[in-house]
C-alpha cells in the first residue's frame, strides 16, 4: 500500500492531465492523489484517485456515507493488490510461482479456480498459465524484446492451464495449487482488475451506496443509475487515439469527439472492459507487438480485430472475456456471444474499421465516428 502511494506521488503531474470526468450531474472529479474530492452531503459525488495495480484509478461514488465508502474501495484495491501482484515477491500468486505450489487463501484459490473455468469455457483461450511467455516477451516488466522460435517452442509446454491443480487444503481453509510441470507460473491479471471492480461494488452496497462507480485504468463497473434515475454514460476508447486505457467515465459535453472515441453507452449495474492492441506495445525491426498473447502460439493475437468491449453485471468475467474474444477472431468470438448471450454483451472492431455491436446492448450504444452493424 505505501509503495502504491509513493508511486502516486511520483506520476501526480500526469495523473492530473489523465483524470476521468464522471458522467453524474456533469461534474468533474478532482484529482485529489488519494484525497476525497466532493461535498460528502449525500448530493454530490465524492472521488478519490490513486495508483495501484500499475495504473491510475478513480473511485467515485453518492450517498451519506460516500466518503467512508470511497476510502474503503481505495484500501480494498491495495488489499487485493497485495495478493495477486506478480510484481510485488510477498504477494500470494508470486509465493506460488516461485515455490511451484502452495496453499493460497480462500479467495485467492477461488479466482485461480475461476481462471481456469474461463479456460475450459474458452476452449483455452483465455489462459492463466500463459505468464512465462508474457515474461519472455518483456510484458510484465516493460523489458520489451522478440523472443526466438526456439525459446517460445520450450516455453508453450507450460503455458497449459490445464496442468494447474486446485484442491481443498487439509490443513487450512485455503486452496491448494499446484504445478503439473517445472517451471510453470501464473498470472491473474486478466482477470484481476475485473474481479476488483466488482468488489469495489460490494464495497459501495456494504455502506449503503446505490450509485457509484469506479474507473481501474479505464475499465469501468458502475453501480445502479445515476442519482437522478438516469442510466451512466462510458465513452468506448478509439483503439487509434490512445496508447493505455480502454472505457472512460464521460461528461457527455462533446468536447471528446470522434477522434478519441468510438462511441458511448449507456449502462447500469454493468462492468464495461476493453481489450486492444493499444494498450501495451512495442515496435521492433520496423514490426509492430502487442501484449495479447495467443497461448497456442506464443505470439502476440492476430485476429482481424482492433478491439473487443464487453459489458456484464460480471466485472471478472468481463475482463477475461475481453481478452478471449480478442483472440477468437470476429467470427468466433460472435459464436460464442450466441451461445453465451445471457451473460455479456460485445462490441467488437476488425482491421477495417467496422463496429459489431450486439442487439442486446445495440439500443446503448451510439457512435458518429464509425459504421456499425448490429448482430443477432
Amino acid at each position: 500500500m505505501k509503495q502504491g502511494r509513493r508511486k502516486l506521488r511520483k506520476y501526480i503531474p500526469a495523473l492530473a492531465s489523465l483524470c476521468m470526468i464522471i458522467l453524474a450531474a456533469a461534474v468533474l472529479c478532482g484529482c485529489s492523489g488519494g484525497e476525497t474530492s466532493g461535498s460528502g452531503d449525500g448530493q454530490e459525488p465524492v472521488s478519490r484517485d490513486f495508483f495501484a495495480m500499475d495504473t491510475y484509478m478513480t473511485v467515485t461514488a453518492y450517498g451519506d456515507k460516500a466518503g467512508e465508502a470511497t476510502e474503503a474501495a481505495e484500501e480494498e484495491v491495495y488489499r487485493l493488490d497485495a495478493m495477486f501482484s506478480t510484481g510485488n515477491p510477498e504477494s500470494e500468486i508470486s509465493g506460488l510461482n516461485s515455490k511451484g505450489g502452495a496453499v493460497l487463501s480462500q479467495e485467492a484459490g477461488d479466482l485461480v479456480e475461476r481462471g481456469l473455468e474461463l479456460y475450459d469455457e474458452t476452449g483455452k483461450k483465455f489462459d492463466i498459465a500463459v505468464y512465462p511467455v508474457m515474461k519472455a516477451w518483456g510484458f510484465t516488466d516493460k523489458k520489451y524484446r522478440v523472443p526466438s522460435e526456439e525459446e517460445l517452442e520450450k516455453l508453450l509446454p507450460l503455458t497449459d492451464a490445464a496442468e494447474v491443480k486446485c484442491a481443498d487444503s487439509d490443513d487450512s481453509d485455503g486452496v491448494e495449487v499446484s504445478f503439473g510441470k517445472e517451471g510453470m507460473a501464473i498470472d491473474l491479471g486478466g482477470i484481476a482488475k475485473g474481479y476488483t471492480s466488482a468488489r469495489i461494488m460490494e464495497v459501495y452496497k456494504e455502506h449503503g451506496v446505490t450509485s457509484g462507480l469506479v474507473s481501474l485504468g479505464g475499465n469501468v463497473q458502475v453501480l445502479g443509475t445515476k442519482p437522478d434515475g438516469s442510466k451512466w454514460k462510458v465513452a468506448v476508447q478509439d483503439p487509434g487515439s490512445k496508447s493505455e486505457g480502454d472505457a472512460d467515465a464521460a461528461d457527455g459535453s462533446g468536447e471528446t469527439g470522434a477522434a478519441e472515441y468510438m462511441g458511448m453507452l449507456e449502462v447500469a449495474d454493468a462492468a464495461v472492459i476493453t481489450s486492444g492492441a493499444y494498450e501495451r506495445n512495442f515496435t521492433q525491426g520496423g514490426k509492430f507487438y502487442h501484449h495479447i498473447i495467443d497461448p497456442a502460439t506464443g505470439y502476440p493475437a492476430d485476429s482481424g480485430l482492433k478491439s473487443v468491449t464487453i459489458v456484464s453485471q460480471d466485472g471478472t468475467l468481463a475482463d477475461a472475456l475481453a481478452t478471449s474474444l480478442y483472440i477468437m477472431g470476429k467470427d468466433d468470438a460472435l459464436d460464442y456471444w450466441r451461445d453465451h448471450r445471457d451473460e455479456f454483451g460485445c462490441i467488437l472492431m476488425d482491421d477495417d474499421n467496422e463496429l459489431y455491436v450486439t442487439e442486446d446492448i445495440a439500443g446503448d450504444f451510439s457512435s458518429d465516428a464509425y459504421h456499425v452493424t448490429v448482430v443477432e
